[in-house]
């Protein structure tokens, strides 16, 4: 639900340019990452001592915010969150020394990292109208805010900040995934701003498709019967889909565009491409669909005459949304002052589709959705994702405040993975039952 990749502002200072952040959390000193590394001395844990006393801190506020996480109140506290929707860098490098971190964490994406600037994938033509300025945001604050518990508590764990860039149409997290960007990590988590406030998010598998029809050219007055006009299968095709619609579960999707339909009027095409997206609850659900968009590709091919060429892309799977991890969240978000819709109600609110739902067939993992419009929990359809006006609310100050609430959620439900051992196992159980 995100954007493609804007130029650099700065000539001087190249800027590496993430559009979503990931946090993950990992165990391996006390042997419970994927790596099955369970050797290690009793120093290198965390004192039975302090961990009943954050037990105990824990249990003594229902109201507030516990105070065990003070340590990681005062550090987001410190915060500053600019206009622009910017978290200055010494907030990131001087204070938290998430250097090495951030560098190899982006690797990927760039040759050489001078600088971090939260400024990175935005919609073409309406800027940051899926809020990933404050996705990014959060996941910095989340990541400052474990790190503060982790350091105050002597746990042994450690906290990754991942960059992915290109969630909206390329896939960013699906190719660091292959990468192996997420290996031997026990969990991952992230925050997407809305207009709602969702916790079990009902995102859809999709699969997208590039359709090329390949026919005659023409002169289209004077002997517009010699040529074989991949124009119409295009159009055909567009008709057709919009035909199948009558037969499609209203839950399922398949929308496009036509990329490149001639070059001059006066001339029969010879050539089109479109773009099409075929998304449904499930990918089992997608598959299906495709074999019957294909039907309309091969059937407006063979009208025309055209020879059709078809590349799929990258599938986005559907959202494993782990239960456990998501009823810590949304406890700290009680905490906090907000209060959720029945779970049922939650997963009719948003129908968008995601890269992190390969993450989270992967390993366990949330994706809870925040309100940027205002701080009540009060829904406001009027303003929706991708949107000139939602653009414009992710960068006035109570989108900023409702995100660093969100990371303050998503840092505690971090430590909870971290310090409660038993939790941790009924998150990696869910996750077995439900993948």
């Amino acid at each position: 639900m995100s954007s493609e990749k804007s130029p650099s502002s700065s000539e001087e200072q190249p800027q590496v340019a993430p559009s979503t952040g990931c946090l993950a959390i990992f165990k391996g000193i006390f042997g419970n990452a994927s790596n099955g590394s369970t050797s290690q001395s009793k120093e290198q844990t965390y004192s039975e001592k302090n961990a009943q006393a954050y037990r105990e801190m824990i249990s003594t506020s229902s109201s507030s915010l516990p105070p065990a996480y003070e340590a990681l109140q005062q550090e987001m506290s410190q915060l500053r969150v600019n206009g622009s929707s910017d978290i200055k860098l010494s907030d990131l490098w001087e204070n938290n020394e998430f250097a090495k971190t951030v560098h190899h964490a982006i690797e990927a994406v760039s040759a050489e990292l001078r600088e971090i600037s939260l400024k990175y994938d935005a919609l073409p033509g309406i800027g940051h109208a899926c809020g990933h300025n404050l996705i990014a945001i959060s996941g910095v604050a989340t990541a400052i805010g474990i790190k503060a518990v982790i350091e105050k508590f002597h746990l042994a764990a450690q906290v990754k900040l991942l960059g992915t860039p290109a969630e909206e149409l390329e896939g960013g997290k699906i190719v660091m995934l292959n990468k192996g960007a997420f290996e031997n990590l026990d969990v991952c988590m992230m925050l997407h701003g809305a207009n709602t406030d969702v916790i079990y998010t009902n995102f859809l598998a999709l699969d997208t498709v590039e359709v090329e029809f390949f026919g005659k050219a023409s002169h289209a007055s004077a002997s517009p019967w010699e040529g074989i006009n991949a124009l119409d299968a295009a159009v055909l095709t567009y008709t057709n889909i919009g035909l199948m619609r009558q037969q499609m579960r209203p839950d399922q999707r398949v929308h496009g565009i036509i990329k490149d339909g001639g070059k001059a009027a006066n001339i029969i095409p010879d050539y089109t491409k479109s773009v099409y997206t075929v998304r449904s609850p499930k990918y089992s659900e997608v598959e299906v669909l495709k074999k019957r968009v294909e039907a309309i590709f091969k059937g407006a091919a063979a009208a025309t005459g055209c020879r059709v060429a078809l590349k799929w892309g990258s599938p986005y799977m559907d959202i494993l949304t782990n239960d456990p991890l998501a009823r810590k969240f949304e406890h700290f978000m009680n905490a906090q002052g907000l209060k959720y819709a029945p779970k049922q109600e939650q997963q009719s609110k948003v129908s968008g589709s995601t890269d992190m739902g390969n993450v989270t067939y992967a390993l366990p993992g949330i994706h809870p959705m925040f309100n940027i419009l205002n701080l009540e929990g009060k829904d406001d359809n009027s303003m929706g994702l991708h949107t000139s006006a939602f653009a414009s609310a992710a960068s006035q100050p109570t989108g900023h405040i409702a995100t660093l609430r969100a990371a303050k959620g998503l840092a505690m439900t971090g430590v909870e993975c971290i310090l409660d051992d038993e939790f941790l196992d009924s998150v990696k159980k869910d996750f077995e039952s439900t993948k």
